[in-house]
């Protein structure tokens, strides 16, 4: 496996190769696998870009995020110009049904509540206000409500898995409770994990997705 101070090299170029980053203000540090980003940035999308970065890595097990987003005196906006603006993002995008989610704003901290049919809906209006001015970072509270009778889902996620050029399947357990599914076994990389979790949430009928899978790297990125 790679050493710390191997994954904390990697990790730096990887965020000096991401083009939004300025990688000159975020501090690495590596423990045992664990990435801890930590600096300041401008904007929310740059925090989360860097998040991101960090993850593609391959030796990196979790990553800590305490960077913070400091905006300048200029681009600062009040709760109330974020929260019109946040909602105006969301009747923008189409991808968010009208009349279903709740805006609260405080310190610029974007508070999301309601309820969608779609896990897609959910994280679509993260994604529609990440970029804001202002926006120092947004906790999604959108529940799912079940409109679809799960039939066959672990079926259906498996088959899912097999589509994708970007999970391994062979090494992925699918067990399914309701409209709860639990993902165990082994993945190469966090990436991988993340999307295997998109994957089972874009299943029909399924409202929560355990993810239990752990990260174990191929013996060539030793």
């Amino acid at each position: 496996m790679k050493t710390d101070s191997k994954i904390k090299l990697d990790v730096q170029d990887e965020l000096a190769w991401e083009p939004s980053i300025d990688e000159t203000k975020i501090g690495v540090a590596v423990d045992e696998g664990v990435v801890t980003l930590s600096g300041e940035v401008d904007s929310y999308s740059k925090k989360i870009a860097a998040e991101k970065a960090a993850k593609r890595v391959s030796g990196v097990k979790a990553v800590a995020e305490d960077i913070v987003v400091k905006y300048p005196s200029s681009m600062d906006k009040s709760d109330t110009d974020i929260a019109k603006a946040a909602v105006e993002a969301l009747e923008w995008d189409s991808s968010v049904p009208d009349n279903t989610v709740i805006v609260k704003v405080e310190n610029g901290w974007v508070y999301l509540t309601g309820e969608v049919k779609w896990s897609y809906q959910k994280y679509s209006a993260s994604n529609a206000i990440k970029n804001l001015v202002g926006v120092r970072g947004v906790s999604n509270n959108i529940k799912l409500k079940q409109t679809v009778k799960p039939v066959l889902v672990k079926d259906t996620i498996e088959e899912a898995f097999e589509r994708s050029a970007r999970i391994d399947a062979k090494s992925i357990v699918v067990t399914a409770d309701g409209s709860t599914v639990t993902l165990s076994g082994k993945v190469h990389s966090i990436k991988e994990k993340e999307e295997a979790e998109k994957a089972a949430f874009r299943a029909p009928g399924v409202l929560d997705v355990i993810n239990k899978l752990k990260i174990q790297y191929y013996p060539s990125y030793a």
